[in-house]
């Protein structure tokens, strides 16, 4: 169990949760606070406290209430977010408990609430990144979680984000949304869409230093917050739950509904995923992958590009042979048209995701 806080009263904020239409109590009780002004988050790892109905939605009101109480906060000021296992209790006694102790022991550190927050993670996955803008210097500090049940549109993922800039919301909030569809939209690991995928983002206001709205220092603070937010992402696949490599598949054409689709059936194929788990650069996984995104498109012409290489022209062969030995690989689709352009970055799929959730 973690807690993450605010001293300042005047600090705003701006969340994002899962688009999955079965969500877990801490979701509906966190949607309901006041997302704009939010001073802390109790979290817990081990149970998502999911399917549990009336009971756990009282448990995610009872953290909620915990920890406003231990802050002297409202409430409403206090978002909730649960991590693990579907359709078990959460403890409510042991949560409650746990979060109250962990207010008690709140410091500047956030090394030990990176490593409450973890469940099949090999590790913590912290950002942090000074700023310098015209009126000074500010900070960005983040915490994440997430390797496994990831796809675009969110993972089992948390961030939480603080930063002592002096923001209006409004700014804040605009940022939040186009940071995360650079970030964690543009994720997968397995294809699946968790219950519970949580993004909240705190500035305090600390620093004194504000970043007036549609000027140069909001340009170089939201290209911080994008950094912050890809690099994270890109470390929740590189831990993807057995991963041996992360690809990124860009996707150019002239209908952007037609790239994005196949961006991600190719992301999401398994046949895709294992064969560049072995290092086989099979590029007939990725033509029949890109034919299953766009169906009924007659003649469908594409070439596709590994690691540089062009393998197939108009959606043919080339005669010419790709190879990736290292733990990075590249995909380049263009389909007909232009104008239109995007990017996954997903991992492969080898025996170790197997063991990991058949015996999770």
């Amino acid at each position: 169990v973690g807690v993450v806080a605010s001293d300042e009263p005047g600090t705003v904020s701006a969340a994002r949760f899962t688009s999955n239409a079965r969500v877990g109590a801490p979701v509906i009780v966190s949607r309901q606070a006041d997302l704009g002004a939010l001073r802390a988050v109790a979290a817990n790892s081990g149970c998502s406290n999911v399917g549990d109905g009336e009971r756990g939605l009282g448990t995610a009101l009872a953290m909620q209430a915990a920890a406003a109480g231990e802050l002297g906060l409202e409430p409403a000021q206090v978002a909730v977010a649960s991590t693990g296992v579907i359709g078990i209790e959460l403890p409510r006694d042991r949560v409650v408990a746990g979060v109250r102790a962990a207010c008690a022991q709140l410091k500047p550190d956030a090394d030990d609430f990176a490593h409450a927050i973890l469940t099949s993670d090999a590790g913590p996955k912290r950002a942090c990144l000074e700023v310098r803008l015209a009126g000074g210097s500010v900070r960005l500090a983040a915490q994440a979680k997430g390797a496994g049940m990831i796809s675009p549109r969110y993972a089992t993922m948390f961030c939480f984000v603080q930063t002592d800039a002096v923001l209006e919301q409004q700014t804040l909030e605009l940022l939040t949304g186009v940071c995360v569809k650079r970030s964690f939209d543009r994720i997968s690991v397995d294809g699946q869409l968790s219950t519970n995928d949580t993004a909240i983002l705190m500035a305090s206001g600390a620093s004194g230093v504000v970043v007036e709205p549609e000027s140069e220092d909001e340009l170089r603070f939201g290209e911080a917050l994008d950094y912050v937010l890809r690099r994270l992402a890109i470390l929740m696949v590189r831990d993807g739950e057995g991963t041996r490599r992360v690809t990124r598949v860009v996707v150019r054409g002239g209908v952007p509904e037609g790239v994005e689709r196949v961006a991600r059936e190719i992301a999401n194929s398994p046949l895709v995923k294992t064969a560049i788990y072995g290092g086989d650069p099979n590029w007939g996984r990725i033509a029949q992958a890109i034919g299953a995104a766009l169906p009924g498109t007659h003649p469908l012409k594409y070439d596709i590009r590994v690691e540089g290489t062009l393998v197939c022209s108009g959606g043919y062969a080339t005669r010419e042979t790709a190879e990736f030995t290292g733990d990075e690989v590249e995909l380049e689709i263009t389909l007909p048209g232009d104008g239109a352009e995007t990017e996954v970055f997903f991992s492969d799929l080898g025996h170790e995701y197997i063991t990991i959730n058949a015996d999770y």
